[in-house]
């Protein structure tokens, strides 16, 4: 887990070495500020992770101020509900059809039986992505053509996953822009209609951010909450980028679980997110 996200945080990691170059016992608070913004994470939250901190900051000073960005109350219960119906959402370009991919393969090695549902009728690609990936991981998709109706595929899928015995229902959505009412009612009605086919579905809402676009993510991570109520985080595309430090500005504004990180194009580069290990593989290239 370590070595691996050492590597989806190598980017990060060359920014910090810039800063500060040789690892020490102790370093000075205004290092460590530096440190902290050159990462990407912003300004207020910095100050707050500061405040406190003696002007000689030692590694467990760093982790224990670093730790209390992640100190809410995260809700990372499922349900028992069969099958379990969960909705993946997003602008364009996250990784959402991706890390679709990555769920269901991490369900199906967990011996689960899982279905695809494309959601995303408004771009052709998606539906054909999804597919693709769906035939290569030999798992049943419920789709149909662009420009049909999203919600009738929310319902065929829910639909045949109860009459099959299905355990996951993994279901893809439009990622047009945030600022779209028409997208917005598409996914209030999606949403409308699972709990019509199975009471309490969706059972989660699940929120993909490209790390690349590091805080400012988070504008449409608050846009895609504030309409339809989003249950977790998956952050992808780390490694490409140096903003790792944009996951304590994400934690702290949103104040919801992250579920996952992303860490490549494969079907199984999905680690689980774990705010103690993120922290220590930060710090270990700053601290002896």
């Amino acid at each position: 887990m370590f070595n691996l996200l050492k590597k989806v945080l190598g980017k990060t990691s060359d920014a910090i070495k810039d800063v500060a170059p040789t690892k020490r016992k102790v370093i000075p608070k205004d290092e460590f500020e530096d440190i902290l913004l050159e990462a990407d994470v912003h300004y207020e939250l910095v100050e707050k992770i500061l405040t406190g901190l003696p002007d000689k900051i030692n590694r467990i000073q760093a982790f224990n101020s670093l730790i209390s960005v992640f100190q809410y109350k995260a809700d990372f219960k499922e349900s028992d509900a069969k099958p379990f119906v969960e909705m993946i959402i997003g602008v364009n370009g996250a990784g959402k059809t991706t890390t679709i991919s990555k769920l269901a393969y991490r369900y199906k090695q967990a011996g689960k039986k899982v279905m695809l549902g494309a959601g995303d009728t408004f771009r052709a690609a998606a539906i054909e992505q999804l597919t693709r990936w769906a035939d290569k991981l030999e798992i049943p998709i419920i789709a149909t053509q662009q420009g049909h109706d999203p919600s009738a595929v929310v319902f065929d899928a829910i639909e045949s996953a109860k009459a099959k015995g299905f355990d996951n229902i993994i279901i893809d959505t439009a990622g047009r822009l945030h600022t779209q009412t028409n997208l917005s009612e598409e996914l209030k009605k999606m949403i409308r209609v699972a709990g019509k086919a199975l009471d309490g579905a969706p059972h989660r809402k699940m929120l993909i951010l490209d790390g690349t676009q590091g805080s400012s993510s988070i504008n449409q991570a608050k846009a895609f909450n504030d309409m339809i109520g989003v249950d977790g985080i998956i952050i992808t595309k780390l490694d490409g980028t140096a903003k790792g430090g944009s996951v304590f500005s994400i934690a702290d504004e949103l104040k919801l679980p992250i579920f996952y990180i992303g860490t490549g194009e494969q079907p199984q580069d999905l680690i689980q997110f774990k705010a103690n290990e993120y922290i220590n593989t930060i710090l270990d290239e700053i601290f002896i």
